[in-house]
């Protein structure tokens, strides 16, 4: 048997029925499903990157259980349902896509030509600019949440920043004011503050997310990548210790790094 749309929406109803739903299910409000909604979204981010696509479906599935979560905690208090959501969905795609849809509608006539890439990013801040006006919110960094994770926050502040020219014009000035900030923080250590060197921290991470957006790399994805690199090599630091007996003490920090150097060079 092949479930729909319909039925997961079902299903989302059963669970939340005040008689017979689930208590669990019950419990949830939209503030405490929020953390199930990041470790999701992280977990499909975790699949694509590790290329496991045989778990890639299962984990879009739970992704998409968070809203119809919360479309269905919306239309119990009459504020919305999940039609509403995918109407309003399709609305917005259609504005923000005239060089696909140049009438505005769904099955319309299709755009003659081709466009460039650079010119639809600039089309759909343009866009995006219109909509945060009509919303009567137009501060250039409006909108931008505030749940994202602190690199990616700092990148969309910083890209937002850009389209009003408050920004570097090429990647060696970055440079230049990162060393600015290392001996920033290098004041603050030796002074021993330990609020300031928090703040030249911050400041450090910050203008290191500037330099990775100029140099057009997802400082997030970066970060991650080198997460996963990290983990590689320390596991095989880790099972060099436990073939020799499992005692860290008994090594050395020069013994630990040239397995570090051993597990880069074989690519790990």
């Amino acid at each position: 048997m092949s479930y729909s749309l319909d039925d997961l929406i079902f299903l989302m109803q059963r669970l939340r029925d005040p008689q017979s739903g689930c208590p669990w299910d019950l419990e949830q409000s939209y503030a405490s499903i929020v953390p199930h909604t990041l470790e999701e979204a992280y977990e499909v981010a975790d699949t694509i990157e590790r290329e496991d696509w045989p778990h890639l479906q299962d984990e879009l599935g739970d992704l998409l259980f968070q809203v119809i979560f919360y479309a269905r905690l919306a239309e119990e208090e009459q504020r919305f349902d999940f039609h509403a959501i995918v109407d309003q969905l399709v609305a917005k795609l259609l504005r923000r896509h005239p060089h696909v849809f140049p009438d505005g509608t769904l099955r319309g006539g299709r755009r003659q030509g081709e466009i460039a890439t650079a010119e639809i990013g600039e089309r759909w801040e343009s866009i995006k600019q219109q909509e945060r006006d009509a919303k009567a919110r137009p501060g250039v960094l409006d909108e931008i949440p505030l749940g994202l994770p602190g690199l990616s926050r700092a990148a969309k502040l910083q890209k937002r920043a850009s389209k009003v020219g408050f920004d570097w014009r090429e990647a060696l000035p970055v440079l230049d004011k990162i060393e600015e900030e290392i001996a920033e923080l290098r004041e603050a250590i030796l002074a021993g503050k330990q609020q300031e060197i928090a703040s030249e921290m911050g400041d450090l991470l910050f203008v290191q997310v500037n330099l990775a957006r100029h140099l057009n790399v997802d400082p997030e994805q970066a970060i991650r990548a080198t997460n996963a690199k990290f983990e590689r090599r320390f596991r095989y630091i880790e099972q060099q210790v436990n073939n020799a007996g499992g005692d860290w003490s008994g090594f050395s920090l020069e013994q630990l790094d040239s397995w570090w150097d051993e597990a880069k060079a074989r690519g790990l």
